[in-house]
């Protein structure tokens, strides 16, 4: 069975449509400002959504008041899907997948409902406001949540569970997030650089996104691809710390292209811009015999923006690759990497069929998959 990617939308500080996203990020804008942030009494590069722009919105949505913001934003994003496709969740044939790592954090404050935090209740909160058929399904695994996502939809098309699936993935930035990965001393106090000799860590960033995987034909558009395959490993080497020898993600990848002859015309990688993340990939790719396979990372437009960072990029790939578009990989300007991989300087056009998308997360978890042209 064939399975397919179709309509699509991102919320991000770069905009609140795919296509304004696209051409952002096209023309080298990054969404990424030092800014103070909350009680932390400390300034950080953080890729958020103004509060103004947020508010411009929520006179369209019934019941705002009572929505989160990550709620509020899933429900901008996936109402844009929705009316383009014409695909309704009240369908029983139609499923939700919501991928998030931390959904309502906020909710956790003093003068909030502690109640919102939990995944469920979010993804059930944004299910019930489309009359949703069937209970969402949620997917948290770190960092290769939204990927994950994609591939589980694919499949659960191909066992004959659903014929269309949105997929959907957010995240916020909240003080919980930013002094966490603080405490690894992970954070750059400027744009990231991912793969960037000169990198000095990862920018956190807020952004929800949201794709449908289908098997229907008729809902294949200009900015289609179609699914191939997708696999999960886990290397199990450390609760926060990569792979040095990339173990997990070439496993993945492994999986992902066995039996495949389509030609890779690129990488949209990981890259989170900290330096064993980077090394790890580029062992990996290397590995995999993809050292002249040209490569990049969304990080330096968007930050990490986590739960929703393998839909947001798989989106802007799929639209690179059906405009036959290599998008420079933002920061980048100085290789150095303890793999031989080739990072992409400039934007340029390249006549290309595929392309595979990777994600890594904490706890050893990686993923891979294989995207062409419909």
């Amino acid at each position: 069975m064939e399975v397919f990617t179709s309509y699509h939308n991102i919320v991000s500080p770069l905009g609140f449509t795919s296509e304004e996203n696209y051409d952002a990020v096209l023309n080298n804008n990054s969404g990424l400002k030092i800014q103070s942030f909350g009680k932390l009494n400390e300034s950080f590069c953080l890729g958020s959504i103004s509060a103004e722009k947020i508010n411009s919105w929520k006179k369209n949505y019934i019941g705002f008041e009572k929505l989160s913001k990550l709620e509020l934003l899933s429900i901008i994003s996936i109402q844009d899907v929705l009316n383009k496709s014409k695909v309704s969740l009240s369908d029983k044939r139609t499923l939700l997948i919501y991928s998030t790592t931390k959904g309502n954090i906020d909710a956790l404050g003093s003068n909030a409902n502690p109640a919102k935090a939990y995944l469920s209740n979010m993804a059930n909160t944004v299910g019930d406001y489309f009359n949703a058929a069937n209970t969402p399904l949620v997917l948290s695994n770190a960092c290769i949540s939204g990927l994950l996502a994609i591939i589980m939809a694919k499949r659960s098309i191909e066992s004959g569970q659903y014929d269309t699936i949105v997929v959907c993935g957010g995240d916020i930035i909240s003080e919980f997030t930013v002094s966490g990965f603080k405490s690894f001393n992970a954070l750059s106090a400027e744009p990231c650089k991912p793969f960037d000799k000169n990198r000095l860590g990862i920018n956190l960033g807020e952004a929800v996104a949201t794709l449908i995987v289908t098997n229907n034909k008729n809902l294949i558009n200009k900015d289609s691809a179609q699914i191939i395959s997708g696999a999960g490993a886990n290397d199990a080497n450390h609760i926060s710390g990569p792979s040095r020898t990339g173990d997990g993600l070439f496993h993945a990848i492994k999986k992902t292209i066995q039996n495949q002859n389509e030609e890779i015309g690129f990488i949209n990688a990981h890259g989170t811009a900290t330096p064993f993340n980077d090394d790890m990939e580029s062992v990996a790719f290397e590995r995999s015999g993809f050292s002249n396979v040209p490569v990049n990372s969304l990080k330096g437009y968007y930050g990490h923006t986590l739960g929703a960072a393998g839909i947001l990029e798989t989106i802007i790939s799929v639209m690179a690759l059906n405009r036959d578009q290599l998008i420079y990989s933002g920061g980048f300007k100085e290789k150095g990497l303890a793999g031989n991989i080739t990072v992409i300087e400039k934007n340029k056009n390249k006549k290309m069929n595929a392309f595979l998308k990777t994600a890594s997360g904490f706890g050893g978890c990686n993923a891979a998959a294989l995207f062409k042209k419909c």
